[in-house]
């Protein structure tokens, strides 16, 4: 059997990252052999990372990348807010940000498919599940390609935005991403709104004239002729439409003038953006503790 000393153990850990633990047992295993070693802990780390891919992922992070009139905005996510704070997480978001911008790969798929220090970013992810004991998940990204300007802006790494605009004010473009990060507009204009979001709203807002048409019958007042409520949910849907479009949104740091306005004075035009929220549209685990307890007593009694 060959001693397996401290500077085997740390060597193996350079190459793989796993834990010194993982490292010390996959040695001995090996009987010292560093190769052998490396690929019985690739194949741990491996199954480590199988286990943990059915565990939920609605932490995490958003990372940017722009250089060269190449921009790419992706979401990373991790199972919880501790892991998405880890340097090696970061710095797996952030390469996946470059790794879009860089090669402009088609999905997902592609992208972790993509060469990263000698491996691919799919078993970078992997090994770092292995290490980490985490599951680990690139949701999506977007990617920007202009002959005109790019800004983006980070909240906290939990809000990420980058926007394609033109202008000689680069602060009018950081601005503008900020104010996206706050505001959260679902579209540039009021004419790009989706249809969907427009029926939902139109939906709300007749069932509240409904409701309030029922309360004026019973507190004896006439009722709203269709003309006068046509008029009311139309517009609803124009207030609306003015809440959600970024163009008609009033401005964050001067409320007295709408994006639109600020963007007119300083000969500024946003052609495009992107925001993404970390764990948006993802159904939460909620966790019942007190089910938990009592569940694990009735075991324990039936044992």
């Amino acid at each position: 059997m060959a001693a397996i000393t401290a500077a085997m153990v740390g060597e193996l850990r350079g190459k793989t990252d796993a834990p010194m633990m993982e490292c010390k047992k996959a040695l001995t295993e090996a009987d010292g052999d560093m190769a052998r070693a490396e690929e019985i802990l690739r194949v741990k780390l491996g199954g480590k990372a199988s286990k943990a891919s059915a565990r939920i992922t609605a932490e995490g992070v958003v990372a940017t990348y722009i250089a060269n009139g190449v921009g790419a905005l992706v979401e990373v996510n991790s199972e919880t807010d501790f892991v998405a704070k880890n340097d090696d997480f970061l710095a797996l978001a952030n390469n996946a940000a470059r790794l879009v911008a860089e090669h402009n790969p088609a999905d997902v798929a592609a992208l972790l498919a993509l060469p990263l220090d000698g491996k691919t970013l799919d078993e970078v992810r992997a090994a770092l599940i292995g290490k980490i004991g985490e599951n680990m998940t690139i949701r999506r990204f977007q990617r920007f390609e202009t002959s005109n300007k790019l800004a983006s802006y980070l909240h906290g790494a939990r809000i990420g935005v980058i926007v394609e605009f033109d202008g000689a004010d680069e602060q009018v473009g950081k601005d503008v991403a900020m104010h996206i990060a706050a505001m959260k507009p679902v579209s540039l204009s009021s004419n790009e709104v989706p249809a969907e979001l427009i029926e939902k709203e139109r939906s709300v807002a007749q069932l509240k004239a409904e409701e309030d048409a029922v309360k004026a019958a019973a507190e004896g007042k006439p009722a709203q002729s269709p003309e006068i409520l046509a008029k009311r949910l139309e517009g609803s849907v124009q207030k609306f439409l003015k809440e959600v479009s970024l163009l008609n949104q009033a401005f964050v740091k001067n409320d007295k003038l709408s994006v639109e306005q600020m963007l007119k004075a300083a000969n500024t035009s946003v052609k495009g953006f992107a925001m993404y929220v970390v764990g948006e549209g993802i159904e939460k685990k909620q966790d019942d503790f007190a089910a938990e307890v009592a569940a694990q007593m009735a075991a324990s009694q039936g044992a």
